[in-house]
């Protein structure tokens, strides 16, 4: 282990490491995804502003005093009135921490997810709780992947270059990057994707491509998925998805007697029935064959933690749905890490309810959502504390040092925790240092083998198309090469295609049933006719966007939205 090397605690799928030397960061060549180089991002991250400073009532102040008006402010209110907010600004285990203090303490927590959790349990559905990636090799060895819903390139450049020879289909609404690398581009209209999933399931069987070994052993329900597919004519696909049937013959082309791997995205699921469109998709992805390989899968995001003991537990009395969390029902708000101002749904009641409730935010950098904050506490930067990074793209983990001494006036997450337990009498935390030894230590085999499968057998999904006006853009979000959703410069322009009837750089305003906001179009020919798209991170979109939680997994549904345009 290199003591010099950091890991990258931004939230995406790389998990990066570099090595520190001389006041450089260098891409770790002992690291098998990182191979090396550093993305944008984390060269981003490098040059951060990072918060040195702590405030009340946008006062400077020190540390102490700070940390003084902290315990005053939450011995004097009830603990079930406070609600604890904590983000993805960082990922590394130690930052799990404060939460441990929370739930002693008795605040309202958070369940559910802004990202991910739909897609997740869609997929724990059909099997049996595995929500496990295969090994990278497996991956690295498959001859043609399919990229459904995800931006490769830009989410995971590192993954991207292990494998960027290999032959690329691309399922997505955008002509993403990965799509113009790619032989076939599907360009689906959204939220159709389950229906692709069962076009493709029966050209499945009339191409006789169907995993007839898989379905015996582990395939119940397999009748039945297969009965949703062959309940309509295959021609009304094409309508409906925008996918002409001879894409579908050249997809089955491309695949024939090849090693196939399957990258789903979360553009698939930021919908209300996103764990039904998940499921159909791996379900489909089960018909075909794509489980149980030793090279070859279906990547989504692993359960990163899987077959390690959690040894920051946090049991909390009670918890709020995510993008449903009403901030000025609470007393007092503690935000960790995170910018729910401009990353979570609903700007308007977000902002409205910062305003009605006593706000401490602790981060390592100041946002939107820090200036409605009562008290700023600055977290130590990631160069100055260890952690451990576990990985939810691949199978390694990352190991980060202290490299740079702790500035002055800034406080870990386990020095928080350590001391809020002290002021509140709580038993206190395990050494830092046993905690960090198991996770480094630890060697977790993660078996991602499915031992039992049941395929989708019911599909009630409310079709956006069916509600879409003539006039109304389908609201589309991706992630941006050079920012990572509301860290760094954003890009706040709203994207359409030349035949939208709206010329480059118009000032427009954009509706939804929840709201609007003031956009510059710019035009590109990269968008489907009938989409409108942002790039995650825009300061405005989500004044488009409702706070109404999913059907099954109390998360957010970003694209569950149709708008209208109009000239400002």
């Amino acid at each position: 282990m290199n003591s010099n090397s950091v890991a990258c605690p931004l939230d995406c799928f790389d998990a990066c490491e570099a090595v520190f030397h001389d006041d450089i960061c260098k891409g770790s060549k002992e690291h098998k995804v990182t191979n090396g180089k550093l993305c944008v991002n984390f060269a981003n991250l490098l040059k951060e502003d990072f918060n040195i400073d702590s405030y009340i009532e946008n006062q400077k102040v020190s540390l102490d005093k700070a940390l003084e008006q902290v315990v005053e402010k939450l011995k004097k209110t009830d603990p079930s009135n406070t609600l604890f907010y904590r983000g993805d600004g960082n990922l590394g285990v130690m930052q799990n921490a404060p939460k441990t203090f929370f739930s002693k303490y008795g605040s309202v927590m958070t369940k559910g997810s802004l990202c991910d959790e739909i897609g997740a349990q869609g997929l724990s559905q059909g099997r049996g709780g595995n929500v496990l990636n295969p090994p990278i090799e497996n991956l690295i060895e498959s001859d043609v992947i399919i990229v459904w819903g995800r931006n490769f390139t830009v989410t995971s450049p590192h993954m991207y270059n292990l494998v960027k020879d290999k032959t690329f289909i691309t399922i997505d609404p955008i002509c993403t990057p990965i799509s113009k690398k790619s032989e076939l581009h599907m360009q689906i209209n959204p939220k159709t994707d389950h229906e692709l999933a069962l076009l493709l399931t029966r050209f499945t069987y009339m191409e006789d491509a169907e995993d007839e070994e898989f379905i015996e052993e582990f395939g119940e329900g397999a009748d039945w998925f297969f009965d949703l597919a062959k309940a309509r004519p295959v021609v009304s696909y094409e309508a409906t998805t925008g996918i002409s049937l001879n894409d579908v013959t050249k997809f089955f082309e491309i695949i024939k007697d090849k090693k196939v791997s399957l990258l789903l995205g979360l553009g698939i699921q930021k919908y209300n029935e996103g764990v039904q469109i998940t499921r159909a998709v791996d379900s489909f992805a089960a018909y075909i064959g794509l489980h149980n390989k030793d090279v070859g899968g279906v990547w989504y995001l692993d359960e990163s933690s899987y077959g390690y003991e959690q040894q920051l537990k946090a049991n909390p009395k009670k918890t709020v749905s995510l993008p449903e969390v009403d901030y000025g029902s609470y007393d007092l708000v503690f935000i960790q890490g995170a910018n729910p101002v401009v990353s979570a749904p609903n700007t308007k009641r977000v902002i409205e309810g910062l305003e009605n409730t006593f706000v401490i935010f602790f981060g390592t950098t100041l946002n939107e959502t820090s200036k409605y904050a009562n008290i700023i506490i600055p977290a130590s930067n990631f160069l100055t504390k260890r952690d451990v990074r576990l990985s939810y793209g691949h199978q390694y983990k990352t190991i980060s040092n202290a490299v740079k001494p702790k500035v002055e006036g800034t406080i870990s997450e386990y020095e928080l925790t350590q001391f809020l337990n002290e002021k509140f009498d709580y038993e206190s935390l395990i050494e830092q240092e046993k905690i960090l030894d198991y996770y480094i230590n630890t060697e977790v085999k993660k078996d991602y083998r499915i031992d039992s499968f049941e395929f989708l057998e019911e599909l009630e999904v409310e079709n956006l198309y069916e509600q879409k006006k003539e006039n109304e853009f389908y609201f589309i979000t991706a992630k941006r090469k050079e920012n990572l959703n509301s860290q760094f410069k954003s890009d706040d322009k709203v994207y359409l295609h030349p035949n939208s009837g709206f010329n480059e750089a118009d000032e427009v305003i954009v509706s939804s049933k929840v709201g609007s906001a003031k956009f510059i179009v710019s035009l590109s020919e990269d968008i489907k006719e009938n989409c409108l798209f942002v790039f995650s991170g825009n300061r405005k979109a989500n004044y488009l966007t409702s706070e109404k939680k999913d059907e099954e997994a109390d998360s957010a549904i970003f694209q569950e939205v149709l708008v209208s345009i109009e000239l400002s």
